[in-house]
Order: structure tokens, then sequence, then C-alpha cells
């Protein structure tokens, strides 16, 4: 089948993976149209990513020669995918805020160890309520909160995630928030609370610079932009500085990790490293709620 839109059948050919693109690659093995970011190099000229998948007759298992993220990771039609299934967490659960009230709020929020009038007892991390670390990275109460922190993973997230992958992209939100939950829950006061997904934004935000860096592009718009949400992160009222740096840390260390593993050890490498972060947290969790308790 021709992928050309019906539109202009006289046009060029287009990628059948991605349309908007003009191209006049084909696959040697299929002959459909391919743009240079589909096209991988065969002994004789180009194939798609299909008929590299599906092994083609080439002899080799189906995934043997697929393409690979700049961290190893498989390809995906789809570079967005893990995060819009966040924002629509975040979305969902800000929904249920709306609907369940203050009480909702008061049950996942991150708080050490304090006495909460709404619930009318003791609760927090230290109570053994450690779910809240997680829970609280999706939770938002203003409106004007979660779109800025919806905003920040369409954006940055749509930069980090088809260079990691599905799988390290998905590690290293995970553990950018928790770091950012890890640190709030050590420096901040017991009973302070603290909310939202800022402490993956700005894991993503660290990401992305190790990500610059690494595809040595211009580093001068990236440092501008570290600076200023830093600048606003400490300058601006009521904002937890330390989910922020918690989780700018761990996504700058993570990332680092991710793409400059050695191929040969490539896997033993990155999950050691999210392995020793998680290891990290939890110690700081333990220490931290023996202190309270």
């Amino acid at each position: 089948m021709d992928p050309r839109p019906s539109s202009d059948p006289s046009g060029p050919p287009r990628c059948y993976r991605h349309p908007e693109a003009e191209t006049g690659i084909r696959c040697t093995r299929c002959d459909k149209p391919i743009c240079t970011r589909c096209m991988i190099s065969a002994s004789v000229g180009f194939q798609c990513p299909d008929c590299v998948r599906d092994g083609s007759g080439t002899g080799h298992a189906a995934d043997a020669n697929q393409p690979r993220t700049l961290a190893g990771g498989k390809v995906a039609s789809d570079d967005r995918l893990v995060t819009k299934i966040l924002i629509g967490i975040n979305l969902a659960v800000f929904l249920a805020v709306l609907a369940a009230g203050d009480r909702f709020v008061d049950e996942l929020v991150l708080i050490g160890y304090a006495f909460s009038p709404g619930l009318g007892e003791v609760v927090g991390v230290a109570d053994g309520e450690w779910y809240r670390l997680v829970t609280s990275t999706v939770l938002h109460q203003e409106i004007w909160h979660i779109l800025f922190n919806v905003l920040g993973l369409w954006v940055i997230g749509g930069i980090v995630e088809p260079e990691l992958g599905r799988i390290r992209y998905a590690a290293l939100c995970l553990l950018s928030g928790l770091s950012g939950s890890v640190l709030a829950y050590l420096v901040a006061a017991p009973n302070q609370p603290s909310l939202g997904a800022s402490g993956v934004v700005y894991g993503l935000i660290g990401a992305w610079a190790v990500l610059a860096r690494r595809r040595r592009h211009d580093m001068r718009p990236v440092v501008l932009f570290v600076a200023l949400s830093l600048l606003m992160t400490f300058t601006r009222p009521g904002i937890s500085w330390e989910a922020h740096v918690g989780g700018l840390v761990a996504g700058a260390l993570v990332t680092y990790a991710l793409v400059h593993a050695p191929r040969a050890r490539r896997d033993l490498v990155q999950y050691g490293a999210c392995g020793l972060v998680l290891l990290l947290d939890l110690g700081i969790v333990l220490a931290r709620s023996a202190a309270l308790t």
C-alpha cells in the first residue's frame, strides 16, 4: 500500500511511520518509504524498523538488529507513551481531589510525622505510611500547580523519553520523584506537607542537561534554563525546594549512568546505578524514621 496521503497522490513519498516527513529513501526489503529517523543501515541500502524487527529472513532473532535509543532502550512508535500515562495519572488524581476534597489530600500528601486535624490522628512516613513518598508526587490542589507540572512533563519528557526508551524513562521518573520526596522528608520539618510532580519534572531537567552534554549540544541554553528553574525554586514562597533539588540531582545521576554505561556491561551498570539510588533513598527513609520515632 502506498503510504502517501490521498490529498496529494502526486507528491513525493512520505515515511510510513512519520507521515509528515517527505523522503526519497525506501526499505530494500519491503520497499516502503522511510525517513532518516527510521532507516537502519543494512549490508545493501537501508531497511525499515518493521523488517529489522521481524527478522525478514536474515537468520537472526527478531530483535537482534532492532534500533536502540541512546541508552540502549527499544525504539517505540509512540515515543511519549510513558509521558502520556504520567500526565493521565496526575490529571486523574487532580479530579479525585476536586471530587473528594481535603480528606483525600490528607491521606496522600507527603508529611513526616504530625497530627492531622483532618484525619484526627498522627500520620506520616515515620508512622509507617511510606506510600506517601510516591502518592504525593502525583497530587495537586491548585490548577496553576498541575498545569505547570503537566506542561513540564510534556515538553521536557518529550525530549527525554525518546532518548532513553520507555523502561529506562519510567525508572528515571520514579527515582526522581522518590528522591525529591526523600530529601523533603529528611530536611523539611516533620509537620510540613509537600505535594506535586515537581520532583519528577526537575529530574527530567537534570536528565535533559546530561543528554544535551552527551549529544554535544550547545549547553548555554540548558544551563540558563536550569539556573532560572533553580532561581524560581529558591525565590518563590511555598515551594518545596527539597523536592526540586532532590529530583534534579537524582535525575542527572541516573541519566548519566544510563547513557554512559559501557555497551558490554550496559544492563549491569544501568540496573546497578538505579538500584544504588533506590538503596540510598531507602537508607535515608529508615534513618529519618528512626530519628522521628
